[in-house]
């Protein structure tokens, strides 16, 4: 493979000169340009990337770290990172943490190397070794207690759209397949649950609050609790659209119809849920925009603009489809 060495020989130039020409080529004649030039096209050259981002401190990556590639409501919000990124002459690379903290560190350590310039982190965990300058960006999560610049949604207000959507249409009894609640977000859709009984004059029971972990396995398992119970729920509210599908499952292996004697509602807006039976009511976040707006966020913190102090909150929009209906007199 040619090196730079090469180059240089085959142009009858220093090294130092075809580097100047590489780099820096309005301080070279136009003769020693198209010289060194005509010699890197003959030789095949290819300057080491890498190399050169380290050696100007910079790698014109970003690292994003997602908690599990397999969620589809991710692939939207990456989707929209790797859109900005790439017009603005940014390469994105994609980690998987499964929310283990040693695999997160790792992929933060690609900024200490240099092999990463930022991180964009779409979990619920922090690297174990931040500071102040490290640049980075939350798409979806945020923390209360840390000024880092997050893009996300009014998860509260949301979560409190879904379940008044349920209480408009007469159900008193609405369960609530809720996400770990060690989790910020599965939090803040619990009291967005519980604020919109309240307001209702609904007393807030825990008995049909079921905790899941966002996946399908763990919406089935919750609804079937509680579709067990003595006094089952005429509605339930589902904290990701994965676990409400797993809910319409647990249904029909109970005997019950969804929305006739069921209804559920959902929460990501991801477009499987168009395809369920019945088509799934949901509450949709608008996921490439939340990482166009974080891949934005990120590469003005990388040309040394200011983020903004305070997270930016887009809106969701509650979309109606068939899983949801009128409760049973």
């Amino acid at each position: 493979m040619a090196d730079i060495r090469t180059v240089a020989a085959a142009a009858g130039v220093s090294i130092a000169t075809v580097s100047r020409v590489l780099k820096t080529p309005d301080v070279v004649t136009k003769a020693t340009r198209d010289k060194v030039l005509a010699a890197v096209e003959a030789t095949g050259y290819r300057p080491n990337a890498l190399a050169s981002g380290l050696r100007r401190s910079k790698s014109d990556n970003i690292v994003v770290v997602v908690p599990y590639i397999q969620n589809p409501f991710f692939s939207g919000v990456i989707q929209g990172i790797e859109g900005v990124a790439f017009a603005e002459g940014y390469q994105v690379l994609l980690g998987e943490s499964q929310n283990d903290q040693q695999r997160l560190d790792s992929y933060a350590a690609m900024l200490r190397s240099k092999t990463a310039d930022g991180l964009i982190l779409l979990g619920a965990a922090l690297p174990s070794q931040l500071d102040d300058k490290t640049p980075l960006v939350l798409a979806c999560e945020y923390f209360p207690d840390q000024r880092i610049p997050a893009i996300r949604i009014d998860n509260v207000a949301a979560a409190k759209a879904a379940t008044e959507h349920l209480l408009s249409l007469g159900h008193k009894r609405i369960g609530k397949i809720a996400g770990p609640l060690d989790n910020q977000l599965s939090r803040d859709r619990l009291n967005g649950y519980r604020a919109a009984l309240a307001e209702s004059d609904i007393a807030y029971d825990e008995g049909l609050v079921a905790e899941g972990a966002f996946d399908v396995e763990s919406g089935h398992s919750a609804m079937t609790r509680l579709l067990d119970l003595k006094a089952p729920p005429t509605a339930v509210f589902s904290s990701s659209d994965e676990m409400a599908i797993g809910a319409l499952k647990a249904a029909r292996e109970h005997g019950m119809r969804v929305p006739e004697d069921l209804s559920v509602v959902g929460f990501d807006g991801i477009r499987f849920a168009d395809f369920c039976d019945p088509p799934l009511t949901t509450m949709v976040q608008p996921n490439v925009e939340i990482g166009a707006a974080a891949a934005r966020m990120m590469i003005s913190i990388l040309r040394g603009g200011e983020p903004a102090p305070e997270d930016i909150v887009l809106p969701a929009q509650l979309l109606v489809r068939q899983s949801t209906g009128a409760a049973r007199r």
